[in-house]
């Protein structure tokens, strides 16, 4: 060989011999898709990390602790990516749906007006969402960098020290989130944190779910039962009313497994403030640990059934995607392409005492789990 050639046939074989930790290969097709995550924010690395259990792989990157990927066996046996996201950080930073995949925190969903009172002291948050609180406000957990340990192969563990008073909220609040992947092919989700002063607190995941795949088209032809016979009405803003209202001969009746888009367009003053579903629902059973939903897809036959500690679970059915922003699978972020189903205490509870409260104390912890079980139906 020409010594002249060698430096290029080395070169080739370094690119032919890459094993870079942000490429997925997906085991039923040719598929590479390249991720770039490896950077800092705010002085700290971001990365993406992944944990995976026999066929169940999941993509986290400890930016927001945002769920990027979650990949699963479908009914013919081919790996479909059920959570929709983006390939690289950036893509996450200037998106313009802040949420995709996030940890959401100090506070899920909304905060009527920006303002709680606490101890006969009034806090004013950051309005985002209108003339309302969504989501922790300006610059929620879903926005900042999070401590990340990978202990093994599928187990993933972030941490956060919330300073006091960031976005308004009183005292510093340390969260704990582990994320593992369990040989039942399921996702299991445990929430911890302690503070140092009375504080509101209502911690949950965002992600993005399409269970035909990310790209596959709209989610409105999914099949869905919630195990919920009431939800909280809404105002204008999506702010509750305070009424606790049976779904009973409503459009938000999914006690049995509905077609998501059956009803969806239906002439009802709440699906006009929401634009479609946008709603919390009551679960019913009242006991620690219960089944709140179970989703599948049409295409698929991905089935997705959710159990959780909380009391609620919010149902949104990708109304306000408008196909500004591009996945990591190509595709548009095109309206109502993908659903949510948040489990958590239910919205403005810091300002509604007949709801369950979120305020956290000292000395106590706050602990909520929730688990999302993935089989494949024919």
């Amino acid at each position: 060989m020409n010594k002249t050639m060698l430096p290029f046939f080395l070169l080739i074989f370094s690119i032919a011999c890459n094993t870079s930790e942000e490429q997925k290969k997906d085991e039923n097709s040719s598929t590479i898709m390249n991720y770039s995550f490896d950077s800092t924010v705010n002085g700290k690395k971001t990365g993406l990390y992944w944990i995976k259990n026999g066929k169940m792989s999941v993509g986290i990157t400890n930016y927001g602790g945002r769920i990027v990927s979650l990949q699963v066996p479908d009914k013919n046996g081919k790996i479909q990516d059920v959570v929709v996201g983006f390939s690289s950080l950036d893509d996450y930073i200037n998106s313009t749906e802040p949420y995709f995949g996030a940890t959401i925190g100090r506070v899920g969903n909304r905060i009527a007006k920006g303002t709680f009172s606490l101890n006969n002291k009034k806090f004013e948050l950051f309005t985002n969402n209108g003339p309302n609180t969504l989501h922790g406000g300006k610059v929620g957990f879903q926005s900042v960098v999070w401590d990340a340990e990978q202990p093994n192969d599928s187990t993933l563990k972030l941490s956060y020290v919330s300073p006091d008073m960031e976005e308004g909220f009183p005292g510093q609040l340390t969260t704990k989130i582990s994320f593992t992947v369990t040989n039942e092919q399921s996702l299991d989700i445990k929430y911890e944190a302690v503070t140092d002063q009375p504080t509101p607190v209502n911690l949950t995941n965002h992600a993005f779910f399409n269970l035909n795949g990310e790209g596959s088209g709209t989610i409105n032809q999914h099949s869905l039962q919630l195990f919920a016979s009431r939800y909280t009405p809404v105002d204008s803003t999506l702010i509750p009313t305070g009424e606790i209202a049976p779904v009973a001969g409503t459009p938000f009746d999914f006690t049995n497994s509905t077609i998501i888009g059956e009803r969806v367009d239906a002439d009802n003053q709440q699906l006009r403030f929401g634009k479609g579903y946008d709603h919390n629902f009551v679960l019913d059973d009242s006991t620690t640990w219960k089944k709140a939903a179970r989703i599948k897809g049409d295409i698929s036959g991905i089935q997705l059934e959710i159990w959780t500690t909380e009391p609620g679970i919010q149902f949104y059915g990708g109304n306000f995607m408008e196909g500004k922003n591009t996945f990591k699978s190509g595709t548009p972020d095109s309206f109502r392409t993908a659903f949510c189903l948040e489990t958590q205490h239910f919205p403005d509870a810091v300002n509604q005492p007949s709801f369950p409260s979120t305020i956290l104390e000292p000395g106590q912890t706050y602990k909520t789990r929730s688990v999302y079980k993935f089989t494949a139906q024919p």
